[in-house]
């Protein structure tokens, strides 16, 4: 760089967050002898971006979601082991460390609806703190599998017989509400789970082929309603 008037000046837009030891250097020419400045602490402090991303989306209640937190800066990604954290609208879900600029954290503690979630960089003294654009995660009900068994199966007429449905979610939690026993047609009776089981003995049942049903009804709280069924004798 050519000097003008005695000085020089140089711009640039790339420099490192943290600390940037800087000097400047003539070389010299036919009638100056070359010099060095003294040293120039130049500290950065560099803006960063944050994105929330989340896979699947939409989840069904029970589903693990694994969020994904990006942070960006012109110039790279902040230093791995720092600290993002997830959050649901002011509730914190919880916190993950970034490697490569990427921190993922992992739950299935949402209920259903949609949910508005953010990702917040917590930055440090090189590092300025940004959190990501709301991000919505669409949220739906799970289905659900009813197994019907029996406690006596074939069964004298007048013996006591119980039978037992037990309703398993699709993923994680534990149902509950209402389960409806029927013979055919008519109706036993309807019992609350408990546990996700729901049980009905009765010993009523005549002799002959009984088509016994169990219907789930499901609930508001995140999972759909489902069937089971069993051919009973009775001697």
């Amino acid at each position: 760089m050519a000097l003008k008037s005695g000085t020089a000046k140089y711009s640039m837009r790339t420099l490192a967050a943290g600390s940037n030891l800087i000097t400047a250097t003539y070389l010299g020419d036919s009638n100056n002898s070359g010099s060095t400045s003294p040293v120039v602490n130049e500290f950065v402090r560099q803006v960063t971006t944050s994105t929330l991303a989340s896979s699947p989306n939409p989840s069904v209640y029970g589903q693990p979601v694994l969020l994904k937190a990006t942070v960006t800066s012109p110039t790279g990604a902040p230093p791995d082991g720092e600290t993002v954290t997830f959050k649901l609208g002011q509730t914190i879900l919880g916190t993950g460390t970034l490697s490569g600029g990427v921190a993922t954290f992992s739950t299935s503690a949402f209920g259903t609806g949609s949910k508005a979630l953010t990702a917040v960089y917590s930055g440090d003294d090189a590092w300025v703190a940004s959190t990501s654009r709301s991000y919505i995660q669409v949220i739906g009900k799970a289905s659900t599998t009813t197994t019907l068994n029996s406690s006596q199966n074939p069964a004298s007429y007048g013996q006591p017989v119980t039978f037992t449905a037990t309703v398993t979610p699709q993923f994680g939690g534990l149902p509950t509400g209402n389960v409806t026993f029927r013979d055919g047609s008519k109706l036993f009776k309807t019992v609350a789970l408990s546990g996700g089981t729901a049980s009905f003995t009765t010993s009523t049942l005549s002799p002959a082929v009984h088509n016994i049903t169990a219907t789930y009804a499901g609930n508001t709280a995140g999972f759909t309603g489902s069937s089971g069924s069993l051919t009973q004798n009775v001697n």
